[in-house]
């Protein structure tokens, strides 16, 4: 069976992390995105790295602005501009074309919360592509032990999606290590998104939302903006 796998790093860049998780890339000739918060790029030295890895051939995406809310968990009907136009102008000219775009999965659960029909909307309306994932081996969690949840899913699906985080904790130390083991299983890295991963791509539906879309009711609505 042939087997894919798409790179990719979140929360970063970090300064003292991230150089070295693109010399392992570069070394092996891989192509990877990053999708970084719009609070955090405005920190020293973040801005730089990205212009790094973008400049090596790598994409950067939108990770919100505060990676700290699902949308279907809130009553704020700003709150989809506040999260995703405004990182996106923080971004400015280091995004791609394609407005990918990666939601905030609390852990990396792929459920109902995770949008709102608002947030869905304005995917849609602004061209975005979201852009989910199929593997969190919870790195920042498991600094050691990570490689081998990842490596268990790409063994077990035909094309994965990876989701690491290029933050400090140790993890990003056993990069090198994993790629020669993914790559001496034949496995093949690339840089695109399978559609199975991207519900939207440039403001189109690609596949069925519904089960990760939640709407706060109107009567519970009013009550929260009461309290």
């Amino acid at each position: 069976m042939s087997r894919r796998l798409t790179l990719s790093f979140d929360n970063g860049p970090t300064p003292g992390v991230t150089e070295a998780v693109l010399e392992e890339l570069a070394q092996r000739g891989i192509l990877a995105t990053f999708f970084v918060v719009g609070h955090d790029l405005k920190r020293e030295g973040r801005r730089e790295l990205a212009q790094k890895a973008k400049d090596a051939g790598h994409w950067i995406g939108n990770h919100t602005m505060t990676h700290s809310v699902q949308f279907g968990t809130s009553v704020d009907p700003g709150l989809p501009d506040a999260e995703i136009t405004a990182a996106q102008e923080v971004l400015g000219d280091l995004a791609e074309e394609t407005r990918l775009f990666r939601p905030w999965g609390n852990g990396g659960v792929l459920g109902p919360d995770l949008f709102s029909t608002a947030a869905i909307e304005l995917m849609k309306r602004d061209g975005y592509s979201c852009v989910l994932w199929n593997s969190v081996p919870r790195d920042w969690e498991d600094a050691t032990g990570w490689a081998d949840r990842a490596l268990a899913d790409i063994r077990s699906q035909d094309w994965t999606v990876l989701v690491v985080h290029d933050i400090p904790g140790g993890a990003m130390d056993h990069l090198g290590d994993f790629l020669d083991r993914v790559l001496a299983e034949g496995v093949e890295i690339v840089q695109e998104f399978p559609d199975s991963c991207v519900p939207i791509r440039s403001g189109s539906a690609t596949g069925d939302l519904h089960h990760l879309i939640t709407d706060v009711p109107t009567d519970k609505r009013d009550k929260k903006e009461n309290e």
